[in-house]
């Protein structure tokens, strides 16, 4: 079983779920009103993403699912998103903990929308963080994720797999049927996960769609998977407030207090200064 606390609890708490079982479920994550806005600005777009049209290469399409609406570049979507969702409190306050001790910043590294429809398989079972495989082990925690439901999650519609404690398992390691649960839970509830857990999406056995957002945070010095400098160009950066424009990778990663450099430098200045004061 995956732990249930509400957003108002202690990130203190959060963060013993997540050592424990590299998984936690936060309930009312995002409220009533935060929740309809969002829903209602990206409808539109989310409409026109028809089903099994064509992504990166086959294996993202297989990935994916035949029948998801998938929706990228969401903080130029949707301002509710970037305003309210990217900065969320409980995400950035878990990510502070779990990331920061390895990084002088970290930064969004994925936000996309999946609308998984009627007929949806079961998920290959995976863990995010190998999307840097290359990076050597042991290493720190890579990466902070969470999908949140934009609508009920349950077991039949697809609700996000788990595996609690597979955090801790040595990477040949697959998972029991037993051992895999499913995160169901009431729109606006997140759950949450380590880099290093394994999960993956659930089979849709009903006539319904089930909606979440995926959103995921990363190093300031790893490359992101998505790349928010076109997804969430300038001419929107720059009405954003600066936090989202921090963590969209506008700000430079200045690793010089404890003896390192910066990464993202423009002109050998800030861009997100730059920003700032009209010049970029």
């Amino acid at each position: 079983m995956l732990e249930r606390l509400k957003s108002t609890e202690p990130i203190a708490a959060m963060l013993a779920a997540l050592d424990s079982a590299g998984a936690v479920i936060v309930e009312d994550l995002l409220d009533r009103e935060t929740l309809d806005r969002f829903n209602a600005e990206i409808e539109d777009d989310l409409a026109a993403a028809e089903p099994g049209r064509e992504l990166l290469n086959p294996a993202i399409e297989w990935f994916m699912g035949k029948q998801t609406r998938h929706i990228t570049g969401v903080a130029a979507r949707s301002r509710t998103f970037a305003e309210r969702v990217l900065c969320n409190d409980v995400l950035c306050g878990i990510s502070d903990a779990i990331l920061l001790p390895s990084c002088a910043r970290y930064q969004l590294n994925v936000a996309h929308v999946l609308d998984r429809g009627p007929g949806s398989e079961q998920q290959l079972l995976h863990r995010d963080e190998l999307v840097w495989c290359q990076v050597p082990r042991p290493h720190p925690e890579l990466q902070v994720a969470s999908v949140i439901a934009l609508d009920e999650f349950r077991a039949d519609n697809g609700a996000t797999r788990v595996v609690p404690g597979s955090h801790r398992w040595p990477l040949e390691r697959q998972p029991q049927p037993e051992e895999v649960v499913a995160a169901e839970m009431p729109a606006g509830s997140a759950v949450i996960y380590r880099g290093s857990t394994i999960h993956g999406g659930g089979p849709n056995v009903t006539a319904e769609r089930r909606r979440g957002i995926h959103i995921s945070y990363t190093l300031g010095w790893l490359r992101t998977e998505e790349n928010h400098y076109l997804s969430t160009p300038p001419e929107i950066a720059r009405t954003l407030p600066r936090r989202a424009q921090e963590l969209l990778g506008y700000a430079v990663h200045d690793a010089l207090a404890v003896g390192g450099g910066y990464l993202g430098a423009v002109d050998t200045a800030d861009p997100i200064e730059l920003m700032a004061q009209g010049r970029l």
